[in-house]
Formats: structure tokens, sequence, C-alpha cells
């Protein structure tokens, strides 16, 4: 079967306040440009207060990068949607863009897009509760919402330290990768950062940025997959 290949990123970047407490977006841009990606999933990109002014100003983000901010918040300040953002190198289109809110005691949400891309691709940024229990019906409410799409992927902080338990809701249509230990970035013990790839999607390559610019821009490090999309037919 003849298939397409991309990129998918993932990265809490902590509001762009690195492990040195500076808050410095153009260190973050070095390391999402250093990732080579297509598309680039982002938790915690907006400060948390009043209209949740965006980490990585837009100006910068144009002058700095090869992507383009995908529309998913809700006021010019902010480029996120409960501190979910997706990048977009330029070349790509997207559809299908949309907010998905999700359960729990915490304020938490997920941004949705089908790229264009193969047979077409329907990727998830998100960014999960701190409680298992709130988690778990997190995933089921990411489930039903992806479950016409033929191929998707969920992608991003599941808060999850288990490699085995609290995943359960997504385990008949979907494989899950934890590319390796993401967290903390000064020493990494968990695999928090992970993709989710339904069936019928391959992964072909995976990984855990570890640079040094990455082990001092966030307490998370990205971590990044190549994946195998079935190509559409003539």
């Amino acid at each position: 079967m003849k298939t397409t290949q991309i990129r998918i990123a993932s990265y809490n970047i902590r509001k762009a306040r690195g492990l040195d407490l500076r808050r410095r977006p153009e260190r973050i841009l070095q390391v999402v440009n250093g990732l080579e990606a297509d598309v680039v999933l982002l938790q915690e990109a907006d400060k948390r207060l009043g209209v949740r002014p965006t980490a990585l100003p837009r100006r910068m983000i144009e002058a700095e990068t090869d992507f383009d901010v995908l529309p998913v918040a809700e006021s010019e300040a902010s480029i996120g949607w409960h501190g979910n953002a997706v990048l977009i190198r330029k070349g790509f289109s997207a559809s299908g863009v949309r907010q998905i809110t999700l359960p729990g005691l915490e304020p938490r949400g997920a941004v949705r897009l089908t790229l264009d891309v193969g047979t077409g691709l329907t990727i998830v940024g998100t960014h999960l509760g701190l409680r298992r229990r709130d988690r778990i019906s997190q995933f089921e409410k990411l489930n039903a919402a992806t479950a016409a799409d033929a191929h998707c992927v969920i992608a991003g902080d599941f808060n999850e330290w288990s490699g085995q338990k609290g995943l359960e809701p997504l385990a008949d249509r979907f494989d899950i990768h934890a590319p390796g230990q993401s967290f903390h970035a000064r020493r990494p013990i968990a695999a928090l950062d992970r993709f989710a790839l339904s069936h019928g999607l391959g992964m072909d390559d995976a990984g855990v940025e570890q640079g040094p610019l990455a082990r001092i821009a966030s307490d998370h490090l990205p971590i990044w997959s190549d994946i195998s999309v079935p190509a559409a037919t003539c």
C-alpha cells in the first residue's frame, strides 16, 4: 500500500518559561524549528490570567519560523484553546478546525483539525487533567469526537504516569506510543507526552528531542513521530 509520511511533534512549552525561570519565546521557537515537523501541537501556549495572552507572539512566529498558526483561539491575544495551539508548516492545508471541551474538575480542552494529506488525517492536540478519573472521561470524549474519522492521531501531554492504566478508553481504536521519557526536562523519568494512532496508521520513527536547548527551554522535552498515512488513490 502506498503511503504519505508526515512528521508530527508535540511540546508542552510551559508558557515559554524555562528552567532558568526566564520567559524566552525565541528559545522555544528555536527548539520547534529543530524538530523539522510538519505539524507542531503545543500545550501551555498561553498565559493563564486575563484574556490568556499568548506566550509565543504571532509576529515572532511569522518572522522566525516557516509555520502558520491554526485559528483555534477565541481572541486576538491568544493563539490557543485552553493552552492548546497548533502550528502548521506553510504549504499544508487544514479543514474541520474546532474546539473540544473536555469534562473534569479542571478546565481542559482539545483542538481538532483535518490535514489534507494522503486520504486525510484528523489530528487532535490536547493537555489532559491531573486526576486519572478525569483523564479517563476525557479520553472517552476524544474517542467519541473522532469516531467518524478513518485516520486519527491524538497527541499531547497525557499527564499519565502509567504505561498501562488510564488509557483503556482508546484501546479498541488506537495504538498508544510513548517515544521516550519527556518529563522532567532536567532529569527525564516519565513518558507523559504521547501519541495515539488509530489502526491503519503506521509509525516509521519517533523520538524525544534532548538537545541542550530543549533541556532548559521548558520542563517538558518535545516528542516527534514520523507517521505513514494511506495515500489517496486515483
